[in-house]
């Protein structure tokens, strides 16, 4: 069972040992193994206006094969240097290291974000870069992942980097169920910008929300930004915006992910052959389909099948292939 390490010290915000809580402790239906969640400390810490008694030490971080780093309430001090040698040590063992918000000031004492992309919430980045100026630090996207180091910004974002690495872990398909009970959107990229400049409907009246359901069905087909801005009835420019403000992405962008996305699942859930999810996301051939996807999920198709199937590297195109892919949903 893979064991999730929640590394604290002082105070922790309550929100973000909820959404670890919820998200890594409770499985979706039908899943009878999950995740070994275990709150790793020197001491009770004050969450909120509760006390809580962790179970496990710090140097208990050693044994887990993820260690997630919470905010720290003040930047401006040094992090506990205890905190800093326990995550530092559970990262030469091996495990996988996330932060939430601030605690990327945790990785960033540890030595682990040198050379490496980070981010944490927008208000704090500046000073992230100025004290750890050896990380390349990015003030607009939700989360980086540098594959064994991770960070997400502020709040929200944390949600988007545990569904990301369950993601990892499980599968887009696991992933976007846990979304659905949360009813937060299925995982975002991280990419994305941590907010937008004016605030948003994001109920079903949302003014994209008819065009982005009416692409996701035409995903097999070639849609060009001009398909999408006749659909939408505007011009292709004020489309662009329109998407940038609500999804934070271009048109094409956007488009790309969703293909991405459906071919995950696709190779979650059938044995088709890669030209036939090449044509069925609209990717066209598997040499498109293969460099997209690798930039995309940081895997070969092929390999993501293996990993989430254990079905052979190369599968078998026989005449029912096509007709499987049409009923894969």
């Amino acid at each position: 069972m893979h064991t999730v390490a929640l590394a604290t010290a002082g105070h922790l915000l309550h929100f973000e040992l909820g959404i670890a809580y919820e998200i890594f402790g409770n499985p979706p239906d039908g899943i009878d193994e999950w995740y070994d969640v275990r709150l790793c400390g020197p001491s009770p810490l004050q969450v909120g206006p509760f006390v809580v008694e962790p179970a496990y030490a710090l140097d208990q971080l050693v044994a887990a094969d993820t260690v997630l780093v919470p905010a720290i309430a003040d930047v401006d001090e040094a992090p506990p240097a205890d905190l800093v040698d326990a995550v530092r040590a559970a990262h030469q063992a091996g495990a996988r290291i996330a932060s939430f918000c601030t605690g990327a000031f945790v990785l960033g004492a540890a030595g682990l974000l040198d050379g490496k992309e980070a981010t944490t919430h927008w208000a704090h980045t500046a000073a992230l870069s100025a004290r750890f100026p050896s990380a390349m630090v990015d003030p607009d996207v939700l989360y980086t992942d540098n594959g064994d180091v991770l960070t997400a910004a502020g709040k929200a974002a944390a949600v988007d980097l545990c569904l990301h690495l369950v993601q990892r872990d499980r599968g887009a398909t696991i992933a976007n169920a846990l979304a659905r009970r949360l009813v937060v959107p299925p995982h975002r990229v991280g990419g994305q910008a941590q907010f937008v400049a004016t605030p948003v409907q994001v109920n079903g009246d949302h003014s994209l929300a008819q065009l982005l359901a009416w692409a996701q069905e035409r995903l097999d087909q070639p849609l060009t930004v001009s398909d999408l801005a006749r659909r939408a009835n505007t011009s292709p420019r004020h489309l662009g915006r329109q998407f940038r403000t609500v999804t934070g992405q271009t048109p094409l962008q956007w488009l790309l992910t969703q293909r991405v996305r459906r071919a995950q699942q696709l190779l979650e859930s059938t044995d088709v052959g890669i030209e036939q999810v090449a044509a069925a996301t609209g990717l066209g051939t598997a040499t498109t389909l293969r460099r997209h996807f690798q930039r995309v999920v940081g895997v070969p198709p092929n390999t993501y099948r293996r990993s989430f199937r254990g079905v052979p590297s190369e599968s078998v195109d026989g005449p029912n292939a096509r007709r499987k892919v049409a009923t894969a949903f």
